[in-house]
């Protein structure tokens, strides 16, 4: 009953708008997968953050089957205020902000993948138990939603500068590929955790993070070649101007 109040306060109070785009509701469906195609810079964004979302994923799917094994012998409360703890990160995104706008997104991405690498290492301590144990999947924890967070801000940032008139599709195709890269690291988190215990996921989440870092210094070598080529012709004022002329129209890999 409630939600048909709202429904009919909305639709009486609500202002009446007109299609933004002339396009039938199943061609705006299919843009975001034209987007992918034809936008590098979203592809790059949507694979750094799969790949760091599934290693999130497989981090806290492996954390509730360790805290409730044999190593700790704990209940799902016990999960549940590890992530309570992990709240606390939310005032890392302002900061990941400001260092987007005055650094870039690659230069926050950089730091964020060596931040969730680390975090592997802090978290692979977590399966001795104890006190020690439980410090180490705080402290891990931690870096690793720092590292997804942080990361997120800076995809979000370099996908949104892409085309203006289209952001929400952008943003449509970014989050979607987010979260299935979240549902395919929980799958392995899974498989990773009964073959091979809790080493095993933190071994995944180092291979994912080592797959986005290497593809991430590919992609910035490839810029900075294209900045050398464009600024050697020129030289004092005009090489800077030129190179930040190509940053500005040329694609940032091509493929």
């Amino acid at each position: 009953m409630l939600s048909l109040a709202v429904a009919a306060l909305s639709a009486r109070l609500l202002p009446l708008t007109s299609a933004s785009s002339s396009q039938c509701y199943v061609a705006l469906l299919a843009e975001p997968l034209r987007l992918l195609r034809s936008e590098p810079g979203l592809r790059r964004s949507c694979l750094y953050q799969a790949l760091v979302f599934a290693g999130f994923s497989a981090v806290w799917t492996g954390v509730a089957l360790l805290l409730t094994g044999p190593v700790y012998g704990r209940g799902a409360g016990a999960v549940g205020l590890l992530a309570l703890v992990n709240a606390v990160t939310m005032v890392c995104t302002p900061v990941a902000g400001r260092q987007v706008d005055r650094r870039g997104p690659d230069a926050v991405n950089r730091v964020c993948f060596l931040v969730v690498g680390a975090s592997t290492a802090v978290l692979a301590l977590g399966g001795v138990g104890g006190a020690a144990g439980v410090a180490a999947l705080i402290v891990g924890t931690l870096l690793l939603d720092v590292g997804m967070q942080s990361g997120m801000v800076a995809n979000t940032v370099r996908i949104q500068a892409l085309r203006a008139e289209v952001r929400s599709r952008l943003t449509t195709a970014y989050m979607t590929c987010a979260y299935l890269g979240g549902a395919v690291g929980s799958w392995l988190g899974v498989r990773a955790y009964g073959s091979f215990g809790w080493l095993g996921v933190c071994a995944l989440v180092a291979a994912l993070t080592a797959v986005a870092l290497a593809r991430h210094r590919w992609a910035t070598r490839r810029t900075a070649g294209r900045f050398r080529r464009t600024a050697a012709p020129g030289s004092g004022a005009a090489g800077p101007i030129m190179a930040a002329r190509a940053a500005a129209t040329s694609p940032e890999e091509t493929s």
